[in-house]
């Protein structure tokens, strides 16, 4: 079992190392239609390693689909694993769509060059996948340890759904986030960007002029005088901080949203990877048309509720709908997301007409 996990963190790291290595090694602005390719690219990577999940688990390599499945009691073979790695998929990639608001939110509030963009999130994408890795784990344990556990995301996953649905939380001020305050209590932070740099030394030139509002920094006339290499961090080191807090608070909500689906810690983990992975050229693919998916977070606040009442039934639904639900679920949250973006669409050109 250790080897397919070895391989497959291998080969996420093979592709991350040519994404910035290669492909993105000149900081430059990402256009919508290279972010769309890569959109394509990323995607189909995703749903083309359902193949490999098929004849693994069908073939029992590396002793996958051996041990049964907390959630439902079945042992994974190849036609239902596939099932579980889609629906997952599909659930994580739907919800990961979330952080396109905030993370543009973020950038718009530092005021972060589009140059630099692609930086910020390809760092903050890797912390990403190490923090989930281990919220994963840790999930995994206690499913396979308390059952009931399941029950308790359930009832998680539904609140926060109805909080969706009734709170505005689209205007969050970053200067008020406990994790930046303390950031800048703890490192002085230069009031101007320096490049790519999320770490400089006192005296390094600044880029372009770019101040931050909120709480204070240290002044580049401070820096100046500060003492021969002191570090400093720079409002991009600000925004990865953001982008990464963010990321953790939405994972609160995502991991339990697939425990709904399987315990089973290797498609739990690939799944979320691949959906994390395409999360940067989509970002760059639809950030300019935030604003227009107005019902987009309706949807997704309707998907964590058909997930988390789907957790609280799944007994029910083996028996009533047999051991292919999962095959329903995925049918069931494509429907609620393309029905949200349809609506948002129509809503839009009924603007634009008016």
């Amino acid at each position: 079992m250790m080897w397919i996990w070895i391989a497959f963190i291998a080969f996420v790291l093979l592709m991350l190392a040519l994404d910035l290595g290669v492909f993105h090694r000149k900081a430059h602005v990402v256009s919508v239609k290279e972010a769309l390719a890569w959109s394509a690219v990323w995607l189909s990577m995703g749903l083309s390693f359902s193949v490999f999940v098929y004849f693994a688990y069908d073939g029992q390599w590396f002793s996958l689909g051996t041990v049964a499945d907390a959630v439902d009691g079945l042992t994974n073979g190849g036609a239902t694993a596939t099932e579980k790695y889609l629906t997952g998929y599909v659930v994580e990639k739907s919800l990961s769509i979330d952080n396109i608001f905030v993370i543009a939110m973020i950038f718009g509030f530092f005021a972060v060059q589009p140059l630099y963009q692609h930086r910020v999130l390809f760092w903050g994408i890797l912390g990403a996948l190490v923090l989930r890795g281990a919220m994963i784990g840790i999930g995994a344990k206690l499913i396979a340890e308390f059952h009931w556990v399941l029950y308790i995301f359930a009832v998680f996953l539904i609140l926060t759904a109805i909080k969706m649905l009734f709170l505005k939380t689209d205007h969050t001020d970053p200067n008020k986030n406990i994790v930046v305050r303390l950031t800048r209590r703890l490192f002085p932070v230069t009031a101007r960007f320096h490049g790519e740099h999320f770490v400089v030394r006192a005296g390094a030139p600044a880029s372009y002029e770019s101040e931050i509002p909120g709480a204070p920094m240290v002044p580049d006339e401070v820096v100046d005088r500060a003492q021969p290499g002191t570090l400093l961090l720079t409002p991009l080191a600000l925004a990865l901080i953001m982008v990464e807090t963010t990321d953790l608070i939405f994972a609160v909500d995502s991991i339990p949203a697939i425990f709904a689906i399987t315990s089973d810690p290797f498609l739990v983990f690939s799944s979320n990877v691949f959906a994390i992975l395409g999360l940067r050229s989509l970002y760059f693919a639809l950030a300019g048309m935030v604003e227009k998916f107005r019902y987009l977070k309706f949807s997704l606040a309707l998907v964590l509720m058909v997930v988390g009442v789907k957790m609280l039934l799944a007994e029910w639904l083996k028996l009533a709908l047999g051991k292919h639900f999962n095959l329903y679920l995925m049918t069931v949250i494509l429907a609620i997301l393309v029905a949200g973006v349809a609506a948002s669409l129509l809503a839009e050109r009924h603007r634009r007409d008016a």
